[in-house]
């Protein structure tokens, strides 16, 4: 999904407050020539729109910014909003190339209905992110985990994971992303019937 913003450059001297009562948000966009930054606003229903669309280093934009005739592809880098509120308050963009290699959090999404489900068992999902590296137009949305076919007992690690080529994993590859664990009452009774059977060999 291509998603488009355009900004406008921040007037010298402009007060945050003042332009965010004028409907604006203050932003800024870093990596576009170097080190300098330049001072943006943009509307604030486009700013709202936008963080329902995208996520922060995840969602590749293409950023256009007419007053300074720039164009180009963008990382959300940073929102700034009120705790509890949720008004907005400055939004900050990160400049990239096709081929610079960023470094990412995405979402790891759980698929399909573990075997073990009907056998009484219980999905626990330990991680729900994965800190990747790749290039821009490898971004993947998320890291889809089919569980169909694991029963009780069954887990899965990062290193188990199938990613795209191009996708680099900066996680340990020993840390588990899922595992299908027996109810308590399960392995209560299977603990139960283990000493049981360890307590007749000791009286043979």
């Amino acid at each position: 999904m291509q998603i488009t913003v355009e900004c406008q450059k921040r007037e010298e001297g402009s007060k945050p407050k003042a332009l965010r009562r004028q409907g604006l948000i203050p932003a800024s966009l870093y990596g576009h020539n170097g080190a300098e930054s330049v001072a943006l606003t943009l509307d604030a229903k486009d700013a709202q729109n936008l963080l329902k669309e995208a996520a922060v280093n995840n969602t590749l934009i293409d950023l256009k910014i007419p007053d300074i005739s720039w164009n180009g592809k963008a990382l959300i880098r940073e929102v700034q909003a009120h705790p509890w509120k949720k008004t907005l308050y400055h939004l900050s963009f990160f400049s990239v190339t096709a081929d610079e290699k960023l470094e990412l959090v995405v979402p790891i999404k759980i698929v399909g209905e573990a075997k073990g489900l009907k056998q009484g068992g219980i999905v626990e999902q330990l991680l729900m992110e994965l800190n990747i590296s790749c290039i821009p137009d490898k971004i993947p949305e998320s890291i889809e985990v089919d569980i169909s076919d694991f029963d009780i007992g069954s887990n899965l690690h990062i290193g188990d994971l199938i990613l795209s080529e191009g996708v680099t994993v900066l996680d340990d590859l020993d840390r588990t992303v899922v595992s299908i664990v027996a109810p308590a009452k399960m392995a209560e009774s299977t603990d139960t019937e283990e000493a049981a059977e360890v307590s007749e060999t000791a009286e043979i």
